[in-house]
Protein backbone atom coordinates (compact mmCIF):
# COMPACT_ATOMS: atom_id res chain seq x y z
CA UNK A 1 0.00 0.00 0.00
CA UNK A 2 0.88 3.56 -0.88
CA UNK A 3 1.27 6.27 1.58
CA UNK A 4 1.34 9.67 0.92
CA UNK A 5 2.11 12.13 3.85
CA UNK A 6 1.43 16.01 4.35
CA UNK A 7 4.64 17.49 5.13
CA UNK A 8 4.89 21.34 5.68
CA UNK A 9 7.17 23.40 6.91
CA UNK A 10 7.06 25.35 10.47
CA UNK A 11 8.67 28.27 8.41
CA UNK A 12 5.84 28.61 6.04
CA UNK A 13 3.28 29.17 7.88
CA UNK A 14 4.77 30.60 11.35
CA UNK A 15 4.57 34.20 11.96
CA UNK A 16 7.50 36.26 12.35
CA UNK A 17 5.42 38.90 14.73
CA UNK A 18 2.37 39.03 16.41
CA UNK A 19 1.26 41.86 13.94
CA UNK A 20 2.06 39.66 10.73
CA UNK A 21 -1.03 38.28 8.72
CA UNK A 22 -1.83 34.35 9.10
CA UNK A 23 -0.70 33.09 5.58
CA UNK A 24 -3.64 31.08 4.06
CA UNK A 25 -3.20 28.10 1.37
CA UNK A 26 -5.25 27.90 -1.13
CA UNK A 27 -6.24 25.56 -4.03
CA UNK A 28 -7.17 27.28 -7.32
CA UNK A 29 -8.39 24.35 -8.65
CA UNK A 30 -11.23 25.27 -10.62
CA UNK A 31 -13.29 21.72 -10.09
CA UNK A 32 -12.49 22.36 -6.01
CA UNK A 33 -14.82 25.60 -6.21
CA UNK A 34 -18.32 25.36 -7.69
CA UNK A 35 -19.97 28.43 -7.15
CA UNK A 36 -16.82 30.73 -7.91
CA UNK A 37 -18.77 32.60 -10.65
CA UNK A 38 -22.30 33.09 -8.53
CA UNK A 39 -19.74 34.17 -5.19
CA UNK A 40 -18.18 36.58 -7.52
CA UNK A 41 -21.72 37.78 -9.17
CA UNK A 42 -22.73 38.55 -5.59
CA UNK A 43 -19.30 40.45 -5.14
CA UNK A 44 -20.08 42.45 -8.38
CA UNK A 45 -23.50 43.54 -7.34
CA UNK A 46 -22.15 44.33 -3.83
CA UNK A 47 -19.16 46.91 -5.14
CA UNK A 48 -21.83 48.43 -7.29
CA UNK A 49 -23.92 48.99 -4.48
CA UNK A 50 -20.86 50.07 -2.88
CA UNK A 51 -19.81 52.68 -5.11
CA UNK A 52 -23.27 54.52 -5.41
CA UNK A 53 -23.05 54.38 -1.53
CA UNK A 54 -19.99 55.94 -1.15
CA UNK A 55 -20.19 58.35 -4.31
CA UNK A 56 -19.41 62.10 -2.73
CA UNK A 57 -17.85 63.71 -5.98
CA UNK A 58 -18.47 67.49 -4.63
CA UNK A 59 -15.49 68.22 -2.64
CA UNK A 60 -15.87 72.32 -2.05
CA UNK A 61 -16.31 75.56 -3.70
CA UNK A 62 -13.52 78.29 -4.37
CA UNK A 63 -15.69 81.49 -3.84
CA UNK A 64 -14.24 85.18 -4.70
CA UNK A 65 -14.52 86.68 -7.89
CA UNK A 66 -17.63 88.77 -9.03
CA UNK A 67 -18.59 87.78 -12.17
CA UNK A 68 -19.75 84.35 -13.91
CA UNK A 69 -16.23 82.58 -15.03
CA UNK A 70 -15.25 82.34 -18.21
CA UNK A 71 -11.70 80.35 -18.67
CA UNK A 72 -9.85 78.99 -16.64
CA UNK A 73 -5.91 77.54 -17.59
CA UNK A 74 -3.99 74.98 -15.67
CA UNK A 75 -0.07 75.24 -14.96
CA UNK A 76 1.85 72.04 -16.31
CA UNK A 77 4.27 72.55 -13.68
CA UNK A 78 2.43 72.96 -10.77
CA UNK A 79 -0.13 70.71 -9.71
CA UNK A 80 -2.20 72.42 -7.38
CA UNK A 81 -2.38 75.33 -9.00
CA UNK A 82 -5.16 76.62 -11.50
CA UNK A 83 -5.98 80.16 -13.17
CA UNK A 84 -9.52 81.53 -13.80
CA UNK A 85 -10.45 84.29 -15.47
CA UNK A 86 -14.38 86.17 -15.31
CA UNK A 87 -16.08 88.80 -16.68
CA UNK A 88 -15.18 91.52 -14.98
CA UNK A 89 -11.27 91.43 -15.75
CA UNK A 90 -10.39 89.73 -12.51
CA UNK A 91 -7.99 86.91 -13.05
CA UNK A 92 -6.91 84.91 -10.07
CA UNK A 93 -4.54 82.14 -9.15
CA UNK A 94 -6.06 79.27 -6.49
CA UNK A 95 -4.17 77.15 -4.72
CA UNK A 96 -6.54 74.20 -5.31
CA UNK A 97 -5.68 71.90 -1.87
CA UNK A 98 -6.61 74.54 -0.02
CA UNK A 99 -9.17 76.63 -2.01
CA UNK A 100 -7.62 79.96 -1.64
CA UNK A 101 -6.92 83.10 -3.87
CA UNK A 102 -2.43 83.03 -3.70
CA UNK A 103 -2.51 85.85 -5.90
CA UNK A 104 -4.62 88.54 -8.36
CA UNK A 105 -3.86 89.65 -11.92
CA UNK A 106 -5.56 93.01 -12.04
CA UNK A 107 -5.65 95.22 -15.30
CA UNK A 108 -7.83 93.97 -17.97
CA UNK A 109 -11.04 96.16 -18.42
CA UNK A 110 -13.30 93.91 -19.94
CA UNK A 111 -14.05 90.63 -19.71
CA UNK A 112 -11.20 88.07 -19.85
CA UNK A 113 -12.38 85.71 -22.19
CA UNK A 114 -8.71 83.26 -23.07
CA UNK A 115 -5.94 82.28 -20.28
CA UNK A 116 -3.12 79.91 -21.34
CA UNK A 117 0.52 78.70 -19.92
CA UNK A 118 3.22 78.80 -21.64
CA UNK A 119 5.31 75.19 -22.11
CA UNK A 120 7.46 76.05 -19.19
CA UNK A 121 4.70 77.31 -16.82
CA UNK A 122 6.60 80.87 -16.38
CA UNK A 123 4.43 82.81 -18.06
CA UNK A 124 0.94 82.85 -18.23
CA UNK A 125 -1.20 85.17 -21.22
CA UNK A 126 -4.32 86.40 -21.22
CA UNK A 127 -6.98 87.95 -23.50
CA UNK A 128 -10.35 90.01 -23.04
CA UNK A 129 -12.83 91.78 -24.60
CA UNK A 130 -10.49 94.95 -24.16
CA UNK A 131 -8.76 94.06 -27.39
CA UNK A 132 -5.39 93.88 -25.47
CA UNK A 133 -3.16 91.11 -24.97
CA UNK A 134 -1.27 90.48 -21.49
CA UNK A 135 1.63 88.75 -20.08
CA UNK A 136 1.69 88.06 -16.52
CA UNK A 137 5.21 86.60 -15.02
CA UNK A 138 3.66 83.81 -13.12
CA UNK A 139 4.21 83.76 -9.21
CA UNK A 140 5.74 81.69 -6.70
CA UNK A 141 2.86 79.94 -4.99
CA UNK A 142 3.45 81.31 -0.98
CA UNK A 143 -0.36 80.17 1.15
CA UNK A 144 1.63 81.90 4.20
CA UNK A 145 1.02 85.87 2.16
CA UNK A 146 -2.36 84.43 0.85
CA UNK A 147 -4.60 85.95 3.76
CA UNK A 148 -3.86 89.58 2.35
CA UNK A 149 -4.18 89.68 -1.39
CA UNK A 150 -3.46 93.45 -1.14
CA UNK A 151 0.21 92.41 -1.20
CA UNK A 152 -0.02 89.76 -4.08
CA UNK A 153 -1.17 91.82 -7.66
CA UNK A 154 0.77 91.09 -10.05
CA UNK A 155 1.68 93.44 -12.94
CA UNK A 156 1.92 92.55 -16.38
CA UNK A 157 5.26 91.97 -18.51
CA UNK A 158 3.88 93.09 -21.17
CA UNK A 159 0.42 94.39 -22.74
CA UNK A 160 0.20 94.24 -26.73
CA UNK A 161 -2.85 95.94 -28.04
CA UNK A 162 -4.74 95.12 -31.35
CA UNK A 163 -7.60 96.47 -33.34
CA UNK A 164 -10.56 93.42 -32.90
CA UNK A 165 -11.48 92.44 -29.22
CA UNK A 166 -10.18 88.51 -28.47
CA UNK A 167 -12.24 85.57 -27.75
CA UNK A 168 -9.90 82.51 -27.08
CA UNK A 169 -5.87 81.96 -26.65
CA UNK A 170 -4.06 78.89 -26.54
CA UNK A 171 0.03 78.42 -26.45
CA UNK A 172 2.05 75.40 -28.20
CA UNK A 173 2.71 72.60 -26.37
CA UNK A 174 6.12 72.87 -27.36
CA UNK A 175 7.16 76.45 -28.86
CA UNK A 176 7.39 79.83 -28.27
CA UNK A 177 4.00 80.98 -30.23
CA UNK A 178 0.59 81.48 -28.91
CA UNK A 179 -2.72 82.15 -31.14
CA UNK A 180 -5.54 84.34 -30.44
CA UNK A 181 -9.19 84.01 -31.82
CA UNK A 182 -11.32 86.68 -33.02
CA UNK A 183 -11.87 88.04 -36.12
CA UNK A 184 -8.98 86.21 -37.72
CA UNK A 185 -6.63 83.97 -35.98
CA UNK A 186 -3.30 85.43 -35.26
CA UNK A 187 -0.26 84.22 -33.82
CA UNK A 188 1.68 86.15 -31.98
CA UNK A 189 5.79 85.38 -30.39
CA UNK A 190 6.30 86.45 -26.59
CA UNK A 191 8.84 89.31 -27.88
CA UNK A 192 6.64 90.74 -30.45
CA UNK A 193 4.39 93.09 -30.27
CA UNK A 194 2.55 92.45 -33.66
CA UNK A 195 1.70 89.15 -34.78
CA UNK A 196 3.99 87.27 -36.55
CA UNK A 197 1.06 85.68 -39.25
CA UNK A 198 -2.87 85.78 -39.60
CA UNK A 199 -5.14 83.36 -40.59
CA UNK A 200 -8.46 84.59 -42.25
CA UNK A 201 -11.05 81.99 -44.04
CA UNK A 202 -14.55 83.59 -43.57
CA UNK A 203 -15.90 86.74 -42.25
CA UNK A 204 -17.47 85.37 -38.98
CA UNK A 205 -15.59 85.87 -35.63
CA UNK A 206 -13.54 82.71 -34.42
CA UNK A 207 -14.62 81.87 -31.31
CA UNK A 208 -12.01 78.76 -30.07
CA UNK A 209 -8.68 77.92 -30.70
CA UNK A 210 -6.53 74.65 -29.77
CA UNK A 211 -3.10 74.02 -30.61
CA UNK A 212 -2.04 70.19 -31.41
CA UNK A 213 -0.20 68.22 -28.44
CA UNK A 214 2.16 66.19 -30.98
CA UNK A 215 2.58 68.62 -34.13
CA UNK A 216 3.24 72.12 -32.44
CA UNK A 217 2.93 73.98 -35.91
CA UNK A 218 -1.26 72.37 -35.71
CA UNK A 219 -4.01 74.23 -34.77
CA UNK A 220 -7.67 74.00 -34.52
CA UNK A 221 -10.44 76.40 -34.51
CA UNK A 222 -13.88 77.06 -34.32
CA UNK A 223 -16.00 80.03 -35.59
CA UNK A 224 -19.76 81.48 -35.71
CA UNK A 225 -20.15 80.70 -39.20
CA UNK A 226 -20.43 76.63 -37.95
CA UNK A 227 -16.83 75.96 -39.29
CA UNK A 228 -14.15 73.83 -37.82
CA UNK A 229 -10.81 74.61 -39.73
CA UNK A 230 -7.30 73.37 -39.02
CA UNK A 231 -4.72 75.48 -39.73
CA UNK A 232 -0.97 74.65 -40.10
CA UNK A 233 1.65 77.37 -39.34
CA UNK A 234 4.35 75.93 -41.95
CA UNK A 235 1.92 76.31 -44.71
CA UNK A 236 0.45 80.10 -45.74
CA UNK A 237 -3.07 79.09 -45.83
CA UNK A 238 -5.90 76.63 -43.74
CA UNK A 239 -5.07 72.76 -43.94
CA UNK A 240 -8.59 71.91 -43.77
CA UNK A 241 -12.25 73.07 -43.19
CA UNK A 242 -15.60 71.17 -42.21
CA UNK A 243 -19.35 73.33 -41.97
CA UNK A 244 -21.63 71.67 -39.87
CA UNK A 245 -25.60 72.58 -39.11
CA UNK A 246 -24.78 74.11 -35.57
CA UNK A 247 -21.94 76.28 -34.03
CA UNK A 248 -19.05 74.66 -32.20
CA UNK A 249 -18.36 76.09 -29.23
CA UNK A 250 -14.82 74.26 -27.96
CA UNK A 251 -12.42 72.00 -29.14
CA UNK A 252 -10.08 69.66 -27.59
CA UNK A 253 -7.28 67.58 -28.75
CA UNK A 254 -6.86 64.18 -27.48
CA UNK A 255 -3.31 63.98 -25.77
CA UNK A 256 -2.56 60.16 -26.31
CA UNK A 257 -3.69 60.76 -29.95
CA UNK A 258 -3.16 63.54 -31.48
CA UNK A 259 -4.68 63.06 -34.94
CA UNK A 260 -7.92 62.77 -33.11
CA UNK A 261 -10.20 65.95 -31.68
CA UNK A 262 -13.64 66.43 -30.18
CA UNK A 263 -15.75 69.20 -30.75
CA UNK A 264 -18.66 70.70 -28.07
CA UNK A 265 -21.27 71.37 -30.49
CA UNK A 266 -24.24 74.10 -29.37
CA UNK A 267 -26.91 70.95 -30.58
CA UNK A 268 -26.14 69.26 -27.19
CA UNK A 269 -24.01 67.02 -28.58
CA UNK A 270 -19.86 66.46 -28.76
CA UNK A 271 -18.48 65.10 -31.91
CA UNK A 272 -14.87 63.25 -32.39
CA UNK A 273 -13.05 63.58 -35.74
CA UNK A 274 -9.70 62.09 -36.98
CA UNK A 275 -8.06 65.36 -38.56
CA UNK A 276 -7.29 63.79 -41.39
CA UNK A 277 -10.60 62.65 -42.11
CA UNK A 278 -13.34 65.38 -41.94
CA UNK A 279 -16.31 64.04 -43.77
CA UNK A 280 -17.65 61.96 -40.89
CA UNK A 281 -17.09 61.95 -37.20
CA UNK A 282 -15.39 59.05 -35.62
CA UNK A 283 -18.04 58.83 -32.60
CA UNK A 284 -21.52 60.94 -31.06
CA UNK A 285 -21.12 61.80 -27.33
CA UNK A 286 -24.73 62.57 -26.22
CA UNK A 287 -26.38 63.39 -23.20
CA UNK A 288 -26.94 66.85 -22.61
CA UNK A 289 -29.90 68.39 -23.00
CA UNK A 290 -28.30 72.11 -23.76
CA UNK A 291 -25.40 73.66 -25.75
CA UNK A 292 -22.37 72.00 -24.78
CA UNK A 293 -20.20 75.16 -23.87
CA UNK A 294 -16.46 73.42 -22.91
CA UNK A 295 -14.65 70.38 -23.08
CA UNK A 296 -11.14 69.01 -21.97
CA UNK A 297 -9.41 65.78 -22.02
CA UNK A 298 -7.83 64.15 -19.36
CA UNK A 299 -4.13 63.49 -19.62
CA UNK A 300 -4.56 59.64 -19.76
CA UNK A 301 -6.29 60.66 -23.21
CA UNK A 302 -8.98 58.09 -22.08
CA UNK A 303 -11.57 60.42 -20.79
CA UNK A 304 -13.26 63.75 -21.46
CA UNK A 305 -15.37 66.37 -19.27
CA UNK A 306 -17.62 68.53 -20.79
CA UNK A 307 -19.64 71.82 -19.11
CA UNK A 308 -23.15 72.77 -20.56
CA UNK A 309 -25.30 75.33 -20.33
CA UNK A 310 -28.29 72.87 -18.71
CA UNK A 311 -25.65 73.54 -15.82
CA UNK A 312 -23.97 70.14 -15.29
CA UNK A 313 -21.04 68.78 -15.81
CA UNK A 314 -20.54 64.99 -17.32
CA UNK A 315 -17.88 62.69 -17.27
CA UNK A 316 -17.38 61.03 -20.97
CA UNK A 317 -14.96 57.81 -22.08
CA UNK A 318 -13.21 58.67 -25.37
CA UNK A 319 -15.01 56.36 -27.31
CA UNK A 320 -18.40 56.38 -25.49
CA UNK A 321 -21.53 57.15 -26.70
CA UNK A 322 -23.08 58.24 -23.34
CA UNK A 323 -21.65 60.11 -19.98
CA UNK A 324 -20.02 58.09 -17.22
CA UNK A 325 -20.94 60.36 -14.50
CA UNK A 326 -23.08 63.66 -14.60
CA UNK A 327 -22.24 66.68 -11.42
CA UNK A 328 -24.49 68.55 -10.64
CA UNK A 329 -25.55 70.84 -7.68
CA UNK A 330 -28.72 73.23 -6.71
CA UNK A 331 -26.41 76.43 -6.78
CA UNK A 332 -24.37 75.68 -9.20
CA UNK A 333 -25.45 77.72 -12.95
CA UNK A 334 -24.54 77.32 -16.55
CA UNK A 335 -21.64 76.44 -16.51
CA UNK A 336 -18.92 77.76 -19.04
CA UNK A 337 -15.70 76.62 -18.11
CA UNK A 338 -14.16 72.83 -17.34
CA UNK A 339 -10.83 71.34 -16.76
CA UNK A 340 -9.06 68.44 -15.70
CA UNK A 341 -6.24 68.17 -13.19
CA UNK A 342 -2.94 67.43 -14.17
CA UNK A 343 -3.04 64.38 -12.37
CA UNK A 344 -6.51 63.07 -13.62
CA UNK A 345 -7.56 62.94 -10.03
CA UNK A 346 -9.86 66.06 -10.22
CA UNK A 347 -12.40 67.99 -12.15
CA UNK A 348 -12.62 72.07 -11.79
CA UNK A 349 -15.72 74.08 -13.25
CA UNK A 350 -16.27 77.29 -13.57
CA UNK A 351 -20.09 78.61 -13.64
CA UNK A 352 -22.42 81.56 -13.78
CA UNK A 353 -22.74 82.13 -10.21
CA UNK A 354 -19.00 83.21 -9.69
CA UNK A 355 -17.97 79.94 -8.18
CA UNK A 356 -15.37 77.62 -8.60
CA UNK A 357 -16.15 73.51 -7.68
CA UNK A 358 -13.65 70.79 -7.06
CA UNK A 359 -14.50 67.41 -8.19
CA UNK A 360 -13.47 63.82 -7.93
CA UNK A 361 -12.98 62.67 -11.53
CA UNK A 362 -14.11 58.93 -9.46
CA UNK A 363 -17.30 59.78 -7.40
CA UNK A 364 -16.77 56.85 -5.03
CA UNK A 365 -13.00 57.37 -5.25
CA UNK A 366 -11.10 57.29 -1.46
CA UNK A 367 -9.50 60.36 -0.52
CA UNK A 368 -5.99 60.54 1.69
CA UNK A 369 -3.56 57.40 1.84
CA UNK A 370 -4.57 54.21 0.79
CA UNK A 371 -2.66 51.43 2.26
CA UNK A 372 -1.93 48.44 -0.26
CA UNK A 373 -4.21 45.79 0.23
CA UNK A 374 -6.90 48.53 0.36
CA UNK A 375 -5.86 48.74 -2.99
CA UNK A 376 -5.89 45.83 -3.86
CA UNK A 377 -9.23 45.26 -2.16
CA UNK A 378 -10.27 48.31 -4.70
CA UNK A 379 -8.73 46.86 -7.72
CA UNK A 380 -10.24 43.15 -7.24
CA UNK A 381 -13.48 45.11 -6.75
CA UNK A 382 -13.29 47.02 -10.29
CA UNK A 383 -12.32 43.76 -11.70
CA UNK A 384 -15.28 41.66 -11.35
CA UNK A 385 -17.84 44.79 -11.89
CA UNK A 386 -15.79 45.11 -14.97
CA UNK A 387 -16.45 41.41 -15.71
CA UNK A 388 -20.72 41.48 -15.23
CA UNK A 389 -21.08 44.79 -16.11
CA UNK A 390 -23.31 43.10 -19.08
CA UNK A 391 -25.55 41.41 -16.76
CA UNK A 392 -28.87 43.21 -16.14
CA UNK A 393 -28.65 43.98 -12.48
CA UNK A 394 -25.35 45.25 -12.21
CA UNK A 395 -25.99 47.15 -15.64
CA UNK A 396 -28.24 48.84 -13.92
CA UNK A 397 -27.04 49.73 -10.52
CA UNK A 398 -23.31 51.15 -12.40
CA UNK A 399 -25.90 53.10 -15.00
CA UNK A 400 -28.28 55.08 -12.84
CA UNK A 401 -28.01 58.33 -11.40
CA UNK A 402 -30.52 60.82 -9.52
CA UNK A 403 -31.22 63.83 -11.92
CA UNK A 404 -32.62 67.09 -11.41
CA UNK A 405 -36.30 67.04 -12.30
CA UNK A 406 -35.44 70.20 -14.93
CA UNK A 407 -32.89 67.82 -16.61
CA UNK A 408 -35.30 64.88 -16.41
CA UNK A 409 -37.66 66.61 -18.32
CA UNK A 410 -35.32 67.79 -20.63
CA UNK A 411 -34.15 64.48 -21.50
CA UNK A 412 -37.30 63.34 -21.90
CA UNK A 413 -38.91 65.63 -24.26
CA UNK A 414 -35.77 65.53 -26.24
CA UNK A 415 -35.53 61.49 -26.55
CA UNK A 416 -39.43 61.83 -27.45
CA UNK A 417 -38.49 64.84 -30.22
CA UNK A 418 -35.69 62.38 -31.67
CA UNK A 419 -37.82 59.22 -31.51
CA UNK A 420 -40.91 61.20 -33.37
CA UNK A 421 -38.50 62.37 -36.05
CA UNK A 422 -37.14 58.88 -36.68
CA UNK A 423 -40.42 57.66 -37.23
CA UNK A 424 -41.38 60.36 -39.78
CA UNK A 425 -38.21 59.31 -41.27
CA UNK A 426 -39.10 55.81 -41.57
CA UNK A 427 -42.55 56.62 -42.78
CA UNK A 428 -40.97 59.09 -45.36
CA UNK A 429 -38.73 56.20 -46.96
CA UNK A 430 -41.75 53.62 -46.92
CA UNK A 431 -44.06 55.59 -48.85
CA UNK A 432 -41.14 56.59 -51.45
CA UNK A 433 -39.75 54.95 -54.30
CA UNK A 434 -36.51 52.55 -53.53
CA UNK A 435 -33.64 54.43 -53.28
CA UNK A 436 -34.59 57.32 -53.47
CA UNK A 437 -34.10 58.23 -50.30
CA UNK A 438 -30.89 58.02 -48.72
CA UNK A 439 -30.59 57.30 -44.50
CA UNK A 440 -27.77 58.84 -43.57
CA UNK A 441 -26.02 58.03 -40.12
CA UNK A 442 -25.67 60.84 -37.01
CA UNK A 443 -21.98 60.78 -37.76
CA UNK A 444 -22.73 62.46 -40.83
CA UNK A 445 -26.02 63.62 -40.50
CA UNK A 446 -24.43 67.27 -38.61
CA UNK A 447 -22.29 67.75 -41.14
CA UNK A 448 -22.89 70.33 -44.39
CA UNK A 449 -19.73 69.74 -46.28
CA UNK A 450 -16.36 70.36 -46.23
CA UNK A 451 -14.52 72.84 -47.74
CA UNK A 452 -10.80 72.59 -49.49
CA UNK A 453 -8.36 74.94 -49.10
CA UNK A 454 -8.35 77.95 -50.91
CA UNK A 455 -5.57 77.24 -53.05
CA UNK A 456 -7.01 73.83 -53.99
CA UNK A 457 -10.25 75.63 -54.44
CA UNK A 458 -8.29 77.59 -57.20
CA UNK A 459 -6.83 74.58 -58.91
CA UNK A 460 -10.09 72.99 -59.13
CA UNK A 461 -11.72 76.45 -60.74
CA UNK A 462 -8.63 76.42 -63.57
CA UNK A 463 -9.00 72.63 -64.15
CA UNK A 464 -13.02 73.15 -64.63
CA UNK A 465 -11.99 76.34 -66.79
CA UNK A 466 -9.63 74.25 -68.95
CA UNK A 467 -12.38 71.40 -69.36
CA UNK A 468 -15.13 73.54 -70.15
CA UNK A 469 -12.58 75.19 -72.85
CA UNK A 470 -11.45 72.15 -74.10
CA UNK A 471 -15.33 71.13 -74.72
CA UNK A 472 -16.14 73.94 -76.58
CA UNK A 473 -13.24 73.81 -78.97
CA UNK A 474 -14.59 70.28 -79.32
CA UNK A 475 -17.94 70.96 -79.93
CA UNK A 476 -17.01 74.02 -82.19
CA UNK A 477 -15.31 71.55 -84.74
CA UNK A 478 -17.60 69.07 -84.92
CA UNK A 479 -20.05 71.68 -86.10
CA UNK A 480 -17.54 72.87 -88.68
CA UNK A 481 -17.21 69.23 -90.24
Amino acid sequence: MKVKVISRSTDEFTRERSQDLQRVFRNFDPGLRTQEKATEYVRALNAAKLDKIFARPFIGAMDGHRDSIKCMAKNPNYLKGIFSGSDDGDIRLWDIASRRTVCQFPGHQGAVQGLTISTDGSILVSCGSDCTVRLWNVPEVNLADSDNLSDNLAKPLAVYVWKNAFRAVDHQWDGDLFATAGAQVDVWNHNRSQPVNSFDWGADTTISVRFNPGEPNVLATSANDRSITVYDLRMSSPARKVIMRTKTNSIAWNPMEPMNFTAANEDCNCYSYDARKLEEAKCVHKDHVSAVMDIDFSPTGREFVTGSYDRTVRIFQYNGGRSREIYHTKRMQRVFCVKYSCDASYVISGSDDTNLRLWKAKASEQLGVVLPRERKKHEYLEAVKNRYKHLPDVKRIVRHRHLPKPIYKAANLRRTMIEAERRKEQRRKAHSAPGSIVTESIRKRRIVKEIDTPDERIKEQKKKKKSSESRLWRETWILLL
